[in-house]
């Protein structure tokens, strides 16, 4: 080995100990020339909870007196629930999806305007309801063999509470 390889090879080893060094660095610390420590990049405002129980009281109070009235009436952009009564919307939402798939309102929903279509997961709720009542109002109706039998299906049967459907059961 000449002395250049020799060098060579000494100068790659200690790049690669620098580098294997930097993963014991906390992330987004660096050290300034002068041996202090800061921050790398800053950090980002969290956002505030959302205050389900907040938005919930909110929206009733918004619905108030208009209970009766075909939702959207009283909602901007309702696509799925039209000729629902409007105090039973909230509700609707709160059971038959938040608690179906596990999550808050945000999921589908910007608090600040809840018309809003920004959202792809509330898109895809609008389309699994659409498949739920095609499942429901075509097929399990045509099912002769089910007989009288109220056999349903809706955002629960799959989920299960979980974000992402079951696709397996537990075994015992």
């Amino acid at each position: 080995m000449t002395i250049a390889s020799g060098s060579k090879l000494a100068v790659s080893v200690l790049f690669l100990f620098s580098i294997a060094a930097l993963a014991f660095v906390p992330a987004g610390l660096i050290t300034t020339a002068s041996g202090q420590t800061e921050n790398a990049a800053p950090k980002p405002t969290p956002e505030p909870a959302f205050d389900r129980k907040a938005a919930v009281d909110k929206l009733r109070e918004f619905v108030k007196g208009k209970e009766e009235q075909p939702a959207e009436t009283v909602f901007k952009n309702i696509q799925i629930f039209k000729g629902v009564p409007a105090g039973r919307i909230v509700g609707i939402m709160g059971g038959g999806f938040s608690r179906s798939l596990g999550v808050d309102c945000t999921h589908c929903h910007t608090p600040e305007d809840w018309s809003s279509d920004a959202k792809p997961t509330k898109l895809i709720a609008r389309e699994m309801k659409a498949m739920a009542d095609k499942i429901n109002g075509e097929l399990l109706k045509n099912m002769k063999t089910l007989g009288d039998r109220q056999a349903i299906v809706n955002c629960t049967t799959c989920h299960r509470g979980e974000l992402k459907p079951a696709t397996n059961m537990p075994r015992d």
